[in-house]
């Protein structure tokens, strides 16, 4: 006589779920591109069947949406963190162009080339591209206003000094799938040195990262991972996640 065992299977939660197929969504579009996110192809990814993607995503459009939203919002928090409790305003900004550089951050400026490419097409990516640009004027002015009120630059318009040193950012970016190898050093610290001109600073102010953001350091921009939870046997009742197994 033999027996056998059911295996039983283990049910993530809905938003264990969710961020484990934002993540894969977000790994794919860093790795390939935005326009290959498809169901099908996150679900090979995660090793699960099609319709469990469909079902946190009816509409492949917000996935990618998504996607996009967690890269960009883990470079931001990764380059310019929020009230960084060591250094100086004026530290934190060397400390940023510092990290603006090596192979992560030129993996996410293809990531925004691809982005603001196909938000043309795409209203629902559009709208997030959008809400990134936004976050990131917020965040960097937020550091120039701080510097100013400690005495530390000087601009009449931190918002305006912001978008500056941005635009210049993302021209420089626009060069990612060709790289900045054979250009002058004039020209590969041009970010670096507009800030240091729109905020008063003297040349050179800007070039010397701390300790902690050393210049060409290769930095995860990915988001992380989501983490596990604690694994739950599967009731016996239906539950509205539907197999997650692949056929």
């Amino acid at each position: 006589m033999t027996s056998s065992v059911q295996r039983k299977r283990v049910r993530k939660s809905p938003d264990d779920r969710r961020a484990e197929i934002v993540g894969a969504a977000a790994e794919v579009a860093l790795t390939e591109g935005l326009e290959c996110i498809t169901l099908r192809r996150i679900a090979e990814q995660l090793d699960v069947r099609p319709g469990l993607i469909s079902h946190y995503f009816p509409a492949v459009e917000d996935l990618v949406a998504e996607a996009f939203g967690s890269a960009a919002t883990a470079e931001l928090e990764t380059l310019l963190p929020v009230g960084p409790r060591d250094g100086s305003p004026q530290e934190h900004l060397a400390r940023f162009f510092a990290r603006t550089t090596g192979p992560a951050y030129d993996d996410m400026s293809r990531l925004w080339l691809n982005a603001r490419h196909l938000s043309r097409y795409r209203p629902v990516l559009r709208d997030r591209v959008l809400d990134q640009e936004k976050d990131w004027r917020g965040r960097l002015s937020g550091v120039i206003a701080t510097g100013v009120e400690r005495g530390e630059f000087r601009t009449e318009d931190p918002v305006l000094a912001a978008v500056r040193i941005l635009v210049v950012i993302d021209g420089l970016a626009g060069h990612a799938n060709t790289g900045l190898g054979n250009h002058p050093a004039t020209v590969t610290r041009l970010a670096a040195a507009t800030a240091e001109r729109e905020l008063g600073l003297p040349d050179g102010a800007l070039a010397t990262p701390a300790a902690t953001g050393e210049p060409g350091t290769a930095t995860t921009l990915a988001p992380p991972a989501a983490e596990p939870a604690a694994p739950a046997v599967e009731p016996e009742a239906p539950a509205t996640e539907p197999d997650a197994e692949p056929s």
